[in-house]
């Protein structure tokens, strides 16, 4: 399988770099330490003698932030060494400011080609690979077994699509996923997909729970963030959380109507990329709504009613300005969902689409503890949305509800660094 994959893999790479050298451009960024994309890592040297170095791979800006305290602790056990990589030039800026203090060296993961990946190998010579959520990399994994080096997938999922594409296939996601020494789900029901592919994973929880721990939002700090944002005095903070197009409009058109009706509801936007904020500036824009970018200037005038945040992870941190959230690409035709985990441990009542895919067992849990609201088209959204910005007892109570829920996950951090850990003490 490795050989094939070795001959295939460059000519669909080939037949899609215009597309990605074209997203490459848009998002910019991607000229950063490109050598480490063909393999040219720094030079590690050998693993001191009582040391394990763990090269940790998280592709992008979301999984980046999940493995913060993950990294802390495996730092905290001694005598460890942590190489982390990353796909995106976004990710690759987020860890460098997040992680500079938790990991030795931070790069960018080699294309997963032959000679590429081999030389980063030769170059890292690392005791155990991770890989977060759901990456598979096929030369990777080869390499590892050739080194002798355990592989573990921490974190692991698998949302509605890519386990039905894994069943079509069977045989081969079974041999693919074999590769790894150990599974670590991120949940029951990605631990039950894995076992139907014939795999034995072990559910150690999901790391986003323990980023954003459960904590009642400082009041002052809060209000000092929506006097930043402009929304001083409001009533009602919505946030537009990883928002996808067309529900900017829901959203926008959401807000108007509660306006026009006497509430001083105000709309904190994040798109989900940032490189769309010339499309929703000017959806904004045409509202006739006192707007401001985020990318403009962090301090929005006073009276601002929409926040259009088009910068890249502060998420988190702005959630904390919200009284109620809408969880972006969940309304049709998006498809997957984006994480409701921050704005639960910030305890707000959450509202999303009916496409949340990605995140099928957090949903069926959020909503069989009635602390998040499923709606099944924008219509129904914007009703929802109306009736809990009206009512902030019901509001209160639905983000109390997510705040227990969020609490009552904790701890999947302890037990992937244990795994981890016992990994790196079998290898050596």
């Amino acid at each position: 399988m490795t050989w094939v994959y070795r001959i295939l893999f460059p000519t669909l790479l080939v037949l899609t770099l215009p597309y990605y050298l074209w997203r490459m451009i848009r998002r910019g960024g991607y000229g950063a330490d490109f050598s480490h994309r063909l393999g040219f890592f720094p030079d590690l040297g050998p693993v001191p003698a009582g040391r394990r170095r763990f090269w940790i791979q998280a592709v992008s800006v979301g999984e980046i932030q999940a493995i913060g305290p993950l990294l802390r602790r495996l730092k905290a056990a001694g005598n460890v060494e942590i190489i982390l990589t990353t796909t995106t030039s976004t990710g690759y800026r987020i860890a460098k400011e997040l992680h500079a203090a938790k990991a030795d060296r931070i790069g960018i993961f080699p294309a997963d080609l032959w000679p590429c990946s081999a030389l980063a190998w030769r170059r890292i010579r690392p005791d155990v690979v991770v890989l977060v959520e759901g990456e598979l990399w096929p030369e990777h994994l080869a390499q590892a077994r050739s080194h002798g080096v355990p592989a573990v997938l921490i974190n692991g999922r698998l949302s509605d699509r890519s386990f039905a594409r894994h069943l079509r296939l069977r045989p081969l996601s079974r041999r693919l996923f074999s590769r790894f020494s150990a599974i670590l789900a991120g949940s029951e029901e990605d631990a039950r997909r894995f076992r139907e592919l014939g795999l034995s994973p072990v559910n150690t929880g999901n790391l986003k729970f323990d980023v954003a721990p459960p904590s009642a939002v400082d009041a002052t700090a809060a209000s000092r963030l929506r006097e930043s944002l402009g929304f001083a005095g409001c009533e009602c903070v919505l946030l537009g959380s990883s928002t996808w197009p067309g529900e900017e409009t829901m959203l926008l058109r959401s807000i108007a109507a509660l306006r026009g009706s006497g509430l001083d509801v105000r709309l904190l936007l994040v798109p989900r990329h940032a490189e769309r904020r010339h499309e929703v500036s000017g959806e904004v824009e045409a509202t006739g709504l006192k707007w401001h970018l985020r990318s403009s200037g962090p301090a929005a005038p006073a009276g601002t009613v929409v926040h259009v945040a088009d910068t890249t992870g502060e998420l988190r941190t702005l959630t904390a300005a919200a009284d109620l959230a809408f969880c972006g690409k969940s309304l049709p035709p998006n498809e997957g969902g984006q994480t409701p985990v921050e704005a639960a441990a910030a305890g707000l009542a959450i509202v999303y689409g009916p496409r949340m895919t990605n995140f099928h067992e957090m949903c069926r849990q959020l909503e069989s503890s009635e602390a998040a609201c499923k709606t099944q088209d924008a219509a129904e959204a914007e009703a929802v949305i109306a009736r809990l910005v009206r009512d902030p007892q019901e509001r209160k109570s639905v983000g109390a509800r997510a705040l227990r829920w969020c609490a009552d996950n904790r701890g999947a951090t302890e037990r992937t660094a244990m795994a981890l850990l016992k990994a790196a003490d079998q290898a050596s």
